[in-house]
């Protein structure tokens, strides 16, 4: 062997390792939506940049392409709509007012951060007059900012999702393995699944007023009729797939389970679980959405502080800023919807052995 070869021999080991750890990242860098950045990874590490290209064009390029057309379409028709409170605002004033609702942010943290510091002051200095049992401390009870009603409405569609995922699963599992109990749900199911979240809110607010008396700081009142109302609109797509998944799952592993004398737990969790895993995770991926979705309905109406309240506070606000804070509110929930769905097939990937976008 030559001392080119020897010295090659070792290159070509770790330039292939490295082609097997970006093949490896692959699947997780396409559950987070970052599947472009695989031939940009191999290009570097020294593959044909030829051959990578036409995967960079159709996960990259061409998306970009995409957005670029939208946004100059929007830039040059928007001006041409005129409206009550003037001409629908472009991509630059939307762009304008996403940055003053963050230095609203900004300028809240330090308000803020002053409130506690003089409280803090005040507080020492009573102490040291010997006077500790006037000593009172208080919540800072500001405005809450555009970020801050974003918090609180991932809040409470995380409690829906969560009631929803909790009714949905077993029901779901239940339906799927009881043929009688599938026949008396499944009317149930069909009834209530088309009904509107505008429909179920006022049964909601008089169910939840009625029952939730001693409502806590941490879920207030209107919070916690929005996140029923999501979950009542949210919980269908998961407890169908989880019903559809169970159902559809091999009768050979059904009938181990029985030869084996599995008691119903352990047949649940060791055979129907992983078998119907990948579509329970569909399912959940379709009912975050939906939640996701109903939640702004939700929110306008229950008067909840977050994002459907701002929208509908600054329809009603009508001021020269108020169209371009509203399409500033729609990319952040299309935003976050998005970044929701990919946290989510994340989890599918990592727990199945197979998610499909």
């Amino acid at each position: 062997m030559t001392l080119a070869s020897e010295v090659a021999a070792p290159r070509a080991d770790r330039r292939q390792k490295l082609f097997t750890a970006i093949n490896r990242s692959a699947a997780w860098l396409g559950a987070l939506g970052l599947g472009w950045l695989v031939p940009l990874l191999k290009i570097a590490a020294g593959d044909d940049p030829r051959e990578q290209m036409g995967e960079l064009r159709d996960s990259l390029i061409f998306p970009l392409m995409g957005i670029a057309v939208f946004v100059i379409a929007w830039a040059s028709l928007a001006p041409q709509v005129q409206t009550s409170l003037g001409a629908i605002p472009g991509p630059v004033q939307v762009w304008e007012q996403a940055g003053s609702l963050w230095q609203d942010h900004v300028a809240e943290r330090e308000k803020e951060a002053d409130f506690y510091t003089r409280q803090d002051e005040r507080n020492a200095e009573l102490v040291a007059e010997n006077r500790a049992d006037d000593v009172k401390w208080r919540a800072y009870t500001g405005k809450p900012t555009y970020l801050d009603q974003i918090v609180t409405s991932l809040k409470t569609v995380g409690l829906g999702f969560l009631i929803a995922t909790i009714i949905a699963v077993p029901f779901g599992i239940a339906s799927g393995l009881s043929r009688p109990f599938n026949g008396a749900l499944n009317p149930l199911v069909q009834l209530f699944k088309p009904v509107s979240p505008l429909a179920w809110l006022p049964i909601v607010t008089m169910v939840v007023s009625a029952t939730y008396v001693d409502a806590s700081d941490a879920f207030p009142k209107a919070l916690v009729i929005s996140a029923v109302t999501v979950t009542l609109c949210s919980l269908w797509p998961t407890l169908i797939n989880t019903a559809l998944g169970v159902a559809s799952i091999d009768k050979d592993l059904v009938n181990v389970g029985k030869v084996l004398q599995l008691s119903t737990a352990t047949t649940i969790t060791k055979v129907v679980l992983p078998s119907a895993l990948p579509l329970i995770f569909t399912g959940l991926r379709l009912s975050l959405g939906v939640g996701w979705m109903v939640l702004i309905a939700a929110e306008m109406l229950a008067q909840n502080p977050g994002l459907g309240k701002f929208v509908w506070d600054e329809f009603q606000n009508g001021s020269s800023n108020s169209l371009a804070r509203i399409i500033v509110a729609v990319l952040t929930i299309g935003i976050i919807g998005f970044l929701l769905d990919r946290v989510m097939f994340t989890l599918q990937t990592a727990f199945t052995f197979s998610g499909k976008r």
